[in-house]
């Protein structure tokens, strides 16, 4: 689930980022134009890509933390408060232990 979320984020910040191909494509034709110099062109595709990229993260932390609230405000436990089958065996085969040393331990005192 959580690679289908972080799919579906990545995707959709498709739509806020541009990838550095187009970016790079874009201030391409603004050089052609004339609108941005040649010798600023790399600096120019450097600010969009970081700031593409701050954005991305930052709508990232904004999609984590409403899920987390979510998921907090449903009660729904999270994998590490989850039991394992084999804590649950190791807990059984401790309780069966306890039970039978006890009840040998009554056994003698009869």
């Amino acid at each position: 689930m959580a690679n289908f979320l972080e799919k579906s984020i990545n995707f959709g910040f498709g739509l806020y980022s541009l990838s550095k191909e187009k970016i790079e494509n874009m201030v391409d034709e603004l050089v052609k134009k004339g609108e941005v110099a040649r010798e600023d062109a790399q600096g120019v595709v450097k600010d969009l890509v970081k700031k593409g990229e701050e954005q991305k993260d930052e709508i990232k932390k904004i999609f984590k933390d409403a899920l987390k609230e979510t998921f907090d405000y449903m009660n729904i436990a999270k994998k590490e408060d989850l039991i394992t089958k084999e804590e649950i065996r190791k807990l059984i085969h401790e309780e069966l232990k306890n039970i039978l040393d006890k009840e040998k331990s009554q056994g003698r005192q009869m």
